[in-house]
């Protein structure tokens, strides 16, 4: 079944992608990505990978595909709550500093400093003066990063107004996703065109030779996932790392350990040997996918 939308003033058209070839195609990229991280951990580069668009556009997905196969302790995902009143007295990109990466790292961004950009423009989180300020000082920010040797990339997932309604709509009997609507979100049902305005001035401004914007259409988000992953991919210059051999040592002789008698312990109960085939529901169907 074909996707219809408006993306700004152009009408899209594009089948859904086939489940089986994405799926088939999404667990090759995601060995492709265990190399990147392999080589990220090796030679100690550093990597931020900024997810931003509209609500409902794919960003949390496409975050999740990202990491699923790579270490927490190297690949971790970034998403801040809202600033404390501390923290809104700090300049304004004081509290991403301490999520950057060290060498060997790789922080996914879900959502960034480009919070000010949009959400607090449109909303009127901030005043018109430190709205202006970040314009100016993002582009500095950036350099400063990339100038340091981090490797960054943004990107911004679009979705046409239909299609973010109808994924809005989903959700409110959805019980597993229903946790998403968020008043903010809500909000932002009557407010398409003021965020399209913020978006196309932030882009002005912060889309940088070194730093560009790249756009992922999200109407159908698994054609978004697969795009997204192969063009980090492509942009990123890493290399196979032959991983050392690994020996598995001979278990030695036991020397008269005995395991603790169950009846000492507390073990959860075994709900598992209750279940019949009757008891399995329906596979859950994500209804946005």
């Amino acid at each position: 079944m074909a996707n219809k939308a408006k993306n700004g003033d152009q009408p899209v058209t594009r089948q859904r992608m086939d489940k089986k070839i994405y799926e088939a195609e999404l667990l090759r990229l995601q060995g492709e990505l265990v190399e990147m991280q392999e080589w990220i951990k090796t030679t100690g580069q550093r990597m931020v990978v900024i997810f931003e668009g509209r609500d409902a556009a794919g960003k949390g997905g496409a975050i999740k595909r990202v990491s699923e196969y790579l270490n927490p302790r190297v690949a971790e995902t970034v998403a801040l709550p809202a600033p404390t009143e501390r923290q809104r007295t700090q300049w304004y990109f004081q509290r991403y500093i301490p999520h950057l990466p060290a060498a060997g790292e790789i922080k996914l961004f879900d959502r960034s400093w480009y919070n000010r950009g949009g959400v607090e423009r449109v909303m009127g989180f901030c005043t018109p003066d430190e709205y202006v300020r970040f314009l100016r000082q993002c582009p500095i920010f950036e350099r400063m990063l990339i100038e340091d040797g981090i490797i960054l990339r943004k990107y911004w997932f679009s979705v046409s107004a239909e299609e973010q309604y109808a994924r809005f709509q989903s959700r409110l009997t959805d019980p597993m996703r229903r946790w998403k609507l968020s008043p903010t979100d809500l909000e932002s049902l009557t407010k398409w065109e003021e965020y399209s305005r913020a978006k196309d001035e932030m882009f002005v401004h912060t889309d940088l030779p070194e730093a560009r914007w790249w756009v992922v259409e999200s109407e159908d988000k698994r054609a978004a996932r697969i795009n997204m992953i192969a063009h980090l991919l492509d942009s990123v210059p890493y290399e196979h790392v032959r991983p050392p051999k690994i020996v598995l040592p001979a278990r030695p002789e036991s020397d008269g350990y005995r395991r603790t008698e169950k009846a000492l312990q507390h073990e959860v109960p075994d709900y598992a040997t209750s279940l019949t085939d009757k008891d399995v529901p329906s596979p859950y169907q994500d209804p946005e996918d």
